[in-house]
């Protein structure tokens, strides 16, 4: 019987121990990552110089992400100014305290297949709760050290939901485009294309001809994006001829966001004002009930797992483009902040925006200080320009987006990866996809990625093998008679174990000694502790001996604490040459005392 006292005593210390060290470990974390990027450039010395043109960078990426951050908060349901306090408060938030130093956060079009669902199911309360949580998840993910963690997704499970996603953005856009009136708004992506198709007949000729000709504008420029910003052209195109056709042509009844969005309080449809601090979600009696709390929770594990694959992905390219390397850990906390900071001043999720990055790394800046600049624009945008920016259609705006889906989707490198891929990894690619669209995107990670590991599983079980040594074999040494040797190669796990022990079955009736090589053996788990010790009980029955040779030191430690449970108990030598030699003597001495050695 174990003495429970005592046993307490030593374990409650060793715990304590363990606990104390974790904390240390998030403490030290919480002291080095937060403004990782911000510190590392002031660090290097940052002057005027550096400063100008920080400045000319935020403006040029404040100008690109004005009508994209409108576009997008429309797009979730929750109206143009959220998108525009998202990109002001986490584009400030995010920039301090992140890992990288040119990255932009904002709104972004892979947010609205998560975001449009809960804002329909909960309103927005429920959209600001799953936010916080959202950010607490992305911290507590940078505090932990598991930035890295998020590389390990297979790409075929990124590619296939990203263009799921890119399908699902043009599905909820087309009802803008179109102008079209639905007569429900079903939940599902499949549900709303078939309503918008049902819908066709209600299709309005005025916001298809301008939500067309803003697509035709941006299609048209995309090859000059480096020397001028697309969307701000097409859009300022797109106002221009929505006045005039609504000046001589009223019947055609484009809508804009005025038309939509406007109170009598607020015509324009955007106040201005800038974000102040609100939380409303707070008060959970207010429409918002603990089970409708319970169910918020995927939804913030969505936002959560999306942002961090979609922050550090940009925080990779913007590597590429300006030779410095971001903090993994440290960027996931300041995107996480940002999260928190946005549900607390009425803004919506937030992450690192790929396009909005590179274009900021392209105008040369140095420092999060441009992305700063370029929330502080987006500011004075929205305190001096807010009756201007009501003008703009809503069907320019689902084009804007029609086009980014386009963009994200990249149905060329699609095509390819399943022209030229293995076709588990095919089938990996378009599940994602499938599921993505069908269902929502957390479904389609989680079955992507089990996919994935079991045909990890699969190929990995392929390379490890158990053969019998021949005397062609030029490595093959002089054994002695009625012995034989077996190199086991390869990590020996559950998916590989069983068939690669199975060998030894084979082993010839002559044979009253075996010896298994686990040289080139890097790992073992239970499973295949488990076949052995039953392969070699097995050999024993049929009055065959083995000894194990040549075992590395991380599972020879596995290997020896699972021997003292084991019925048949082994040789352990740390060479063939040793085992031969022990085996020699042990033939010249029968009656010598013999065990495993280590």
């Amino acid at each position: 019987m174990l003495n429970a006292p005592s046993t307490l005593g030593r374990l409650l210390p060793e715990t304590a121990a363990l606990a104390g060290a974790q904390v240390e470990t998030v403490l030290s974390r919480l002291r080095e990552k937060p403004a990782h990027a911000l510190r590392a450039c002031f660090r290097e010395g940052y002057g005027l110089q550096s400063f100008r043109t920080d400045l000319l960078a935020g403006l040029v990426v404040g100008v690109i992400a004005l009508p994209l951050s409108m576009a997008l908060g429309i797009a979730v349901g929750v109206g143009p100014q959220a998108g525009i306090f998202t990109a002001i408060v986490a584009g400030t938030v995010a920039a301090v305290l992140g890992g990288s130093r040119v990255q932009v956060t904002g709104p972004t079009a892979a947010f609205v297949v998560i975001l449009a669902p809960s804002v329909a199911e909960f309103g927005v309360a429920g959209l600001l709760v799953a936010t916080f949580f959202a950010g607490l998840m992305l911290i507590a993910l940078g505090l932990s050290g598991l930035g890295r963690a998020i590389s390990f997704i297979p790409f075929p499970v990124v590619l296939g939901f990203t263009a799921g996603i890119a399908a699902t953005i043009a599905i909820l856009q087309l009802k803008d485009f179109l102008g079209v009136t639905l007569t429900d708004t079903p939940h599902g992506s499949l549900a709303k294309f078939a309503a918008t198709v049902r819908a066709l007949p209600t299709l309005s000729a005025g916001d298809l001809s301008i939500g067309t000709g803003t697509l035709l504008v941006l299609i048209a420029l995309q090859r000059f994006s480096r020397q001028v910003p697309p969307a701000l052209i097409a859009i300022t195109v797109a106002t221009i001829a929505a006045t005039l056709l609504a000046h001589y042509a009223p019947q055609l009844q484009i809508e804009t966001i005025a038309s939509r969005f406007g109170t009598e309080a607020v015509p324009s449809g955007i106040a201005a004002t800038i974000p102040t601090f609100d939380v409303p979600w707070l008060r959970l009696s207010e429409g918002l009930s603990w089970d409708a709390f319970r169910e918020l929770m995927p939804s913030a594990l969505a936002i959560a797992l999306l942002g961090a694959i979609e922050s550090l992905l940009s925080a990779v390219a913007s590597d590429g483009m300006t030779g410095h390397r971001h903090d993994p850990d440290a960027e996931l906390v300041g995107q996480g902040c940002g999260n928190v900071a946005c549900s607390l001043f009425g803004g919506i999720a937030a992450t690192g925006a790929i396009a909005r990055t590179a274009a900021n790394a392209r105008a040369g800046a140095r420092s999060p200080i441009a992305a700063v600049v370029h929330a502080a624009f987006l500011t004075v945008a929205v305190l001096s320009l807010s009756t201007i920016l009501g003008h703009l259609p809503l069907a320019s705006l689902s084009a804007l987006l029609l086009f980014i889906a386009w963009n994200i989707a990249d149905l060329g490198h699609c095509v390819r990866v399943l022209r030229t891929a293995p076709r588990g990894d095919s089938v990996v690619l378009i599940a994602c996809f499938v599921l993505t669209v069908s269902f929502d995107m957390v479904i389609a990670v989680f079955v992507g990625v089990t996919l994935a590991s079991i045909l990890f599983i699969a190929r990995m079980s392929e390379i490890t093998g158990v053969e019998r040594a021949e005397e062609n074999d030029k490595a093959f040494p002089t054994l002695p008679p009625h012995t034989a040797l077996y190199r086991v190669s390869g990590p020996m796990f559950f998916g590989a174990a069983e068939r690669a022990l199975a060998e030894f079955e084979r082993v010839d009736s002559s044979a009253k000694h075996v010896f298994i090589d686990l040289s080139d053996v890097p790992a073992v788990d239970a499973t295949a502790l488990v076949h052995l010790e039953g392969a070699l009980h097995q050999l024993s029955k049929r009055g065959v001996s083995a000894t194990i040779v040549g075992v590395r030191s991380a599972p020879k430690d596995a290997i020896m604490r699972a021997m003292h449970h084991w019925r048949t108990k082994p040789s352990l030598t740390l060479s063939l040459d040793e085992a031969l030699l022990l085996h020699s003597r042990a033939d010249a001495h029968p009656h010598a005392p013999s065990g495993p050695r280590q």
